[in-house]
């Protein structure tokens, strides 16, 4: 029942997920010299953002409950909070297939999770939204993994040919499996929503799935490629902001995890980062590569002579084993946030003046 304040993790005018830690980032340069950058929400945004997380839940049930616990507050702050700078945040808890379910899926047996439930909240949050809160306002829409497969199939049901339609500024649905007619900007995943183009355009989509440029997706990639006569979708929101390839990266501090590389000395001296975050300008670099039948979004580093740190965690590992299929996955987001966040910025402008 999503007129429930507690099934929503994020909801504007109140203390919860979205605002209830810093946000804030340590800027190292190459010369291993360090800046505090505070984060700063707008105070009265005149647009929406609509999130659904990715896989997060550590519950051991195929599909996780209501309950909010720290995996789903801690994928709030890493992906979605920093929107706050440009948008009203909402974000609806949901009866998501939880991690448990996904080890069981790659360990070859049926994937016990149930799709369709997960589905069917996002999808009765959404009505909610559009009934009681939208009024009429625009909405950017933003997902990863999961989230951008339940997201998907929300915009060809709920939004293409609708009223909703007119209402949206663009969907970020990074992390999954979006694709598009070889050749077009449409087709695939979607009758009547577009790939971005650049960023005055709006009602389009920008999405894409991260590798490093030294591993691009393997043969049993579990993204970047799609059945015969489609393209999966990439979109650099750099190139759409300024034609480039440099990234604006906000990268979780602490690393991601036991299941991933662990943090570097991010100024390369020892220097002890305090912040959420850390910002590395002109180290990442991301473009879009279409190469051996996978379309991916291709990261590369510039690490420079300095003491900074040459390299970024992200790959998912068993023991030490990269698992190649995956990519950058977990920090799909992460990679291109910064620009991600400017892009919302510029969109909803030109929305706005279109009105």
């Amino acid at each position: 029942d999503y007129a429930k304040p507690e099934t929503w993790l994020c909801r504007p005018r109140r203390i919860d997920a979205c605002t209830h830690t810093s946000l804030s980032a340590t800027v190292v340069s190459e010369d291993g010299s360090v800046r505090a950058e505070p984060f700063k929400a707008a105070a009265n945004p005149p647009v929406d953002c609509f999130y659904v997380y990715p896989t997060v839940s550590t519950q051991g049930m195929p599909n996780s409950d209501m309950r909010v616990t720290a995996a789903e507050q801690s994928v709030i702050t890493a992906q979605f909070a920093r929107f706050g700078s440009t948008c009203r945040l909402f974000a609806p808890m949901y009866r998501q297939v939880t991690l448990s379910a996904l080890r069981t899926a790659m360990a070859g047996k049926p994937n016990p999770g149930d799709p369709k439930l997960a589905y069917e909240d996002v999808r009765d949050a959404w009505r909610h939204y559009l009934a009681h809160d939208n009024k009429g306002r625009g909405v950017i829409l933003i997902s990863h993994s999961q989230g951008t497969r339940h997201l998907t199939q929300l915009i060809k049901e709920e939004i293409e040919g609708r009223p909703a339609q007119s209402r949206l500024i663009a969907a970020y649905l990074l992390g999954g499996q979006v694709t598009v007619a070889d050749g077009s900007d449409i087709g695939g995943s979607f009758t009547a929503t577009p790939l971005c183009r650049s960023a005055a355009q709006t009602g389009c989509v920008v999405a894409y799935n991260s590798f490093r440029e030294e591993i691009p997706p393997p043969a049993d990639a579990r993204f970047g490629r799609a059945p015969v006569g489609q393209t999966t979708a990439c979109v650099s929101p750099a190139a759409l902001l300024n034609g480039g390839t440099e990234l604006d990266a906000y990268l979780i501090a602490a690393g991601m995890g036991p299941t991933s590389n662990p943090a570097p000395d991010w100024a390369g001296q020892g220097t002890k980062i305090a912040t959420p975050f850390v910002r590395l300008p002109g180290l990442v670099h991301g473009a879009c590569v279409k190469a051996d039948g996978a379309s991916y979004f291709s990261i590369s580093l510039t690490p420079g002579k300095g003491p900074r740190a040459k390299t970024i965690p992200g790959d998912i590992l068993i023991g030490k084993t990269v698992l190649k299929s995956w990519g950058l996955h977990l920090i799909d987001v992460n990679l291109a946030e910064g620009d991600l966040v400017e892009l919302a910025g510029r969109q909803s402008q030109a929305f706005l003046a279109k009105r």
